[in-house]
């Protein structure tokens, strides 16, 4: 027995050197190379310790390439088309004849292929395997990402790779029928080619990276004739902070706390005076998209006079950098001044401070968004937050909701009263504007309500469950009825919140996920049981933490869910809805993805309200180990200066990977929101750092010194 297991070993051992040999062999021999030296393919291929000649045009590399060796010839300036890169037959019919194994991309001319002078653009279209050679990791109709790509349309029978718009998560659930397929990769007169920048994975910020490599490794297996190819030198431009196991340091929170601080800093989002027209090109004004580039990092980051943007959007241009949303809106006022104010607090940061109370001013004094009919005490509208500087008449009670607390959280931390009237009157003017029943609907508009009057609203019956839209302003309602004593507030709340958890879960309205509305519904329960412990109370509490953590996964984050029956947003029925209407992260339930713009970022700061209400160690489990997940897939990148710090909309918690589906009109996987994300995310880490909660750092607001005869004015 002992013999044989020597043996074995033995046998292992030699196993184990030959497959060394053989794969130092490989990268001992030389590649040939046409193309840049600042391409990614081969900035990789010589951090592998690959040995590459380059040559100035695809002729001499193959001239130069010994029998049997690998070519590879490469677009000198992706996206733009080289002149340089015509594949002639002749070059084929000599690489041939050497047994050149050859590597051809994004051509400008090539045998039997008619291709156009320049390139198609595309936006939603995503890579699709379409044959079953890149092994068990990509069968075919897998999915992965190369980023608004620049594509040479060309028709040819059997391709590898395909690009097309395709509904799924990873996987083309409809196949590629009803939708314009682009091949991608395919072979074409003896070489492997590519009618895209393939090799500009990582500038691209192509992914996910697990599937990207697979792809890669299938190619240069092939050229180079090396089967055992690891690519252990690969390199991420956008990257989380942790692995999943990785352990954390003891300063990690505060590190992360630090960093997503002065994230607002880095992308350039605040306005400054200097740069104020080129903001206005883009803002969203004459029913234009609010898009436009990134700004320079050479330009100036305001100081919250003039407002601060909503962030990235989920296009990744092909150099890696990523479109902004140049949208003003009120919510994000609100919120980022909440974080800012946290982050001084603790950081002793006088910059952020008076950022903070400058976003206030802007929000409820120099801006529109409370100017006009909404600024008259004898309007209806007196007191409503406008959604955003281009559409100040429209009224969402969920985004003024979160302006409101924003604001209130600023305050608290700044140790101002300044704005309690204000505050108030936002309050009251949604309350007065909500329902019998305690519901206000999804939105309301200016117009409606100075022709209906407010009583219109405050005396109609509307049934409206839907946490998302509704319980965030319920909680604005418990709060200043905590320091006001003001019966109606509690009353109505108390009657919503019954009727939304007795109709749980089949006459809730869910839109992106079901986990969104539970994270929403946490808030308001966990302020409940603040003002009245009662064992009804304490139940509706603990059974939506519960419902919401059967999908904590072991790593902290929370699983995305769809709901039954009510979706808000159009089902994703053909390939032709993707990218159509705002959306889920994934095609179907049990995909591992998780949702940092509407579940992630509420929940942690619900579930620490719900843990500081009550003590419950349940509860403080659940927090630390999303907070740990938050922690861990922050953005990092030194060459992103704008995203450093960030946090996206979508994480994959199965490949640890920024991935999901892409759907979502305007809010997509690789968005950022410098307010629902950033500022929720940096606040309630600071307040789990502290060992606070909202509702013990707003404790001593005097608001009710300027909020009584506020309400007695506005509620004759």
């Amino acid at each position: 027995m002992k013999i044989n297991t020597t043996i074995k070993s033995m046998i292992w051992i030699c196993i184990l050197l030959i497959s060394t040999a053989i794969q130092c062999i490989a990268k001992g021999a030389d590649l040939y190379f046409y193309g840049s030296e600042k391409n990614d393919l081969y900035q990789l291929l010589k951090r592998e310790g690959f040995s590459i000649k380059k040559y100035n045009t695809p002729q001499a590399a193959v001239n130069a390439a010994t029998q049997g060796s690998g070519v590879f010839i490469i677009a000198s300036a992706y996206p733009k088309t080289d002149p340089v890169n015509r594949i002639s037959q002749q070059l084929l019919d000599q690489a041939s004849k050497k047994g050149i194994k050859l590597y051809v991309e994004y051509p400008s001319s090539f045998p039997g292929l008619t291709i156009p002078e320049k390139p198609i653009e595309t936006h939603l279209e995503r890579a699709v395997i379409t044959e079953d050679v890149f092994g068990d990791n990509l069968k075919p109709m897998a999915l992965f990402a190369v980023q608004n790509s620049f594509i040479l349309p060309v028709e040819v029978n059997k391709p590898l790779i395909v690009l097309a718009k395709v509904v799924g998560f990873d996987k083309a659930e409809y196949g590629l029928k009803d939708t314009k397929a682009y091949p991608l990769l395919f072979e074409q007169g003896g070489a492997l080619v590519s009618m895209t920048g393939l090799s500009n994975f990582e500038t691209g910020r192509y992914g996910p990276q697990q599937s990207i490599k697979t792809v890669w490794k299938y190619i240069l297996s092939r050229i180079t004739g090396n089967q055992n190819i690891n690519l252990d030198k690969w390199i991420e431009d956008v990257k989380p902070m942790f692995n999943r196991d990785e352990p954390l340091p003891a300063n990690a929170r505060l590190t992360t706390i630090k960093k997503g601080a002065q994230w607002f800093n880095n992308g350039r989002f605040f306005i400054d005076h200097s740069w104020k027209a080129d903001w206005l090109k883009h803002d969203g004004s004459n029913n234009t998209e609010p898009l436009g580039p990134p700004v320079s990092q050479s330009k100036p980051s305001g100081d919250g006079s003039l407002g601060i943007i909503e962030g990235h959007t989920s296009t990744i241009y092909y150099d890696g950098s990523q479109q902004y949303r140049y949208w003003m809106r009120a919510d994000v006022q609100g919120e980022v001044s909440m974080a800012m104010a946290a982050a001084g607090s603790l950081l002793n940061n006088k910059e952020y401070q008076t950022k903070s109370a400058n976003l206030v001013n802007y929000l409820f004094k120099t801006s529109n968004l409370r100017a006009g009919n909404k600024n008259n005490p004898n309007s209806p509208a007196y007191g409503l937050l406008g959604w955003s500087t281009p559409n100040a008449v429209t009224f969402y009670g969920d985004d003024n909701s979160r302006a409101i607390l924003g604001a209130i959280a600023a305050a608290s931390y700044l140790h101002t009263d300044k704005w309690d009237k204000e505050l108030t009157e936002a309050i009251i003017a949604n309350f007065r504007t909500t329902g019998k029943q305690g519901f206000r609907g999804e939105r309301l508009e200016e117009a409606d309500i100075i022709k209906n009057g407010w009583q219109y609203y405050y005396n109609r019956n509307l049934v409206h469950e839907s946490p998302h839209f509704e319980s965030w302003m319920w909680a604005c309602y418990l709060w200043l009825y905590s320091k006001t004593g003001y019966a109606p507030l509690l009353d109505r709340t108390k009657s919503a919140i019954k009727i939304t958890m007795d109709g749980y879960p089949d006459q809730w309205k869910w839109g992106s996920s079901m986990q969104t509305q539970r994270a929403r519904m946490i808030l308001p329960l966990a302020w409940l049981v603040r003002i009245e412990d009662t064992p009804e109370h304490r139940q509706w509490l603990d059974k939506m933490v519960n419902e919401i953590l059967k999908y904590q996964d072991a790593s902290g984050a929370i699983q995305e869910e769809l709901g039954k029956g009510k979706g808000m947003f159009k089902a994703l029925n053909s390939n032709a809805d993707y990218g159509t209407d705002e959306g889920s992260l994934i095609f179907k339930n049990g995909e591992k993805a998780s949702c940092m713009l509407y579940t992630c970022n509420f929940a942690l700061f619900s579930l620490n309200e719900a843990y500081r209400a009550t003590g419950d160690k349940k509860y403080k489990g659940a927090v630390d180990k999303l907070s740990d997940f938050l922690t861990r897939i922050q953005v990092q990148s030194t060459k992103h200066h704008d995203l450093d710090g960030a946090w996206m909309r979508a994480f994959d918690y199965g490949r640890w990977d920024y991935w999901a589906s892409n759907s979502d009109a305007g809010w997509g996987a690789w968005c950022t929101l410098t307010g629902w994300i950033q500022s929720w995310i940096v606040t309630s880490q600071i307040q789990i750092e502290q060992k606070n909660s909202f509702w013990e750092v707003t404790k001593n607001s005097a608001i009710k010194t300027k909020a009584k005869p506020v309400i007695e004015q506005m509620m004759k």
